[in-house]
């Protein structure tokens, strides 16, 4: 039997989170602003509410003062958390994006409340889960209480998103606009070689899997040439609208949810909320099927396109911290670098700047104490970088060695290569 959906204030919908509960946040786009802000504002009267999120945008969680009140238990680190998790105030779980669905699902992480951010309903009663399908389908069908924004701003995305009112438990109608993400904003000329360099690789009929940040969105100006590419990816931005416009993407040459673009969430400007509002192309499915290495490599030519922090001289990645700082997360790149090496013709790639902003080599010979290894040297194949593109696949330690020193920035390729030669005896 449905039960009543209340509508109430954003102060009367969070008092029915309780002390030592756990809450799911809505992540992304998606982020509940309006009812975020007023749990904090309850921060006095609750103790040890675990606040369980992937990335978060327009919220800043790092306030100390939060401390004894709320604990951050991440299952991707963002700005938003970054500083609490590597305080005392939070930590972060190590998963597969996958996954995290079955962290919800199976028990492990069981929930109490989980905060949505959600479209109006269409005449059947039926809301969507708008920019962010991803874990919040999984975190919906687990959590005991319900707790959703309701907003006109939010677009109606197709697939997994669809979830009957009656499954709110109290609603709050609110008229915001969403957050928006520029990723063309940080291009450098570093960039946009390594977006040619990559592009290079593309090839017509491949279906695309990009990753977050200014390389994807650099990748995808160079694509235009391109004929019937795809796409089946974690999130996807802008950087596709032109190229779906024009039929270079047309998801002809998929052999699974063919002529759709699949995604899990989608992060960007206003125009892309506009454009996959009601829009049947896009299908936004829960991110255990999107970033299932299984699925993923039922389509042939899968070109999966991510980044990383560092890489050692024997191609092992890292991509989720900085020594012991954690940074980021696994998120989804291991289940794309593993899907698209099980592809008919598949190409996981690696892409990053030679160097950091402050002018340190990216390419080390040890990854930093501490650092995590999220793709190994047993999965990496393909590194780019804005001086080239290396296939270390099948290549002993040594090659590698000398491939990935040829890629470095050339003031750094001599001292990659002493290191290369004091380990492997020669070079």
């Amino acid at each position: 039997m449905n039960k009543e959906t209340k509508f109430v204030s954003a102060d009367e919908a969070v008092k029915h989170i309780v002390s030592h509960s756990r809450v799911f946040i809505h992540g992304s786009a998606a982020t509940p602003l309006q009812l975020v802000k007023a749990l904090l504002n309850r921060k006095s009267e609750l103790k040890d509410v675990e606040l369980v999120s992937i990335s978060t945008l327009g919220i800043d969680l790092n306030d100390e003062t939060l401390g004894d009140h709320f604990y951050i238990n991440s299952l991707f680190v963002s700005e938003s958390v970054r500083k609490a998790v590597n305080a005392d105030r939070g930590d972060y779980v190590p998963v597969f994006l996958s996954e995290i669905p079955k962290l919800f699902n199976d028990g492990f992480l069981p929930l109490d409340v989980a905060l949505l951010h959600v479209s109006t309903p269409d005449k059947h009663g039926y809301v969507s889960l708008g920019t962010s399908i991803d874990v919040a389908r999984a975190a919906v069908t687990q959590a005991k209480i319900i707790i959703a924004q309701i907003n006109p701003n939010m677009p109606r995305t197709h697939g997994d998103a669809f979830i009957p009112l009656s499954m709110i438990d109290y609603a709050v109608e609110v008229n915001d606009n969403l957050p928006e993400v520029f990723y063309g904003e940080g291009s450098d000329e570093a960039c946009a070689m390594i977006g040619r360099n990559v592009a290079a690789l593309v090839e017509d009929g491949a279906t695309l899997q990009m990753g977050i940040g200014t390389i994807p969105d650099n990748v995808l100006k160079n694509l235009g040439s391109h004929r019937n590419l795809g796409i089946h990816t974690e999130m996807f931005s802008d950087g596709v609208i032109p190229l779906i416009k024009s039929g270079v993407i047309n998801n002809s040459m998929k052999k699974i949810v063919n002529g759709y673009c699949v995604t899990g969430f989608l992060i960007g400007s206003k125009k892309l909320y506009d454009f996959v509002d009601d829009n049947p192309i896009v299908k936004c499915l829960d991110i255990s099927y999107v970033n299932d290495p299984r699925v993923i490599s039922l389509n042939s030519k899968v070109t999966a396109i991510n980044s990383a922090i560092e890489i050692d001289l024997t191609g092992q990645v890292c991509a989720d911290s900085i020594g012991t700082y954690q940074y980021s997360g696994i998120g989804g790149q291991m289940d794309f670098i593993r899907g698209a090496a099980l592809s008919e013709g598949g190409k996981p790639i690696i892409a990053l700047p030679s160097r950091t902003a402050k002018g340190l080599s990216r390419i080390v010979p040890y990854i930093k104490q501490g650092g995590g290894v999220v793709t190994t040297r047993g999965h990496i194949h393909w590194v780019v970088t804005e001086y080239g593109a290396v296939n270390l696949y099948g290549k002993n330690m040594e090659q590698r060695a000398r491939m990935l020193a040829s890629i470095a920035h050339p003031e750094d390729r001599e001292s990659l290569e002493k290191a290369a030669f004091e380990r492997f005896g020669r070079i």
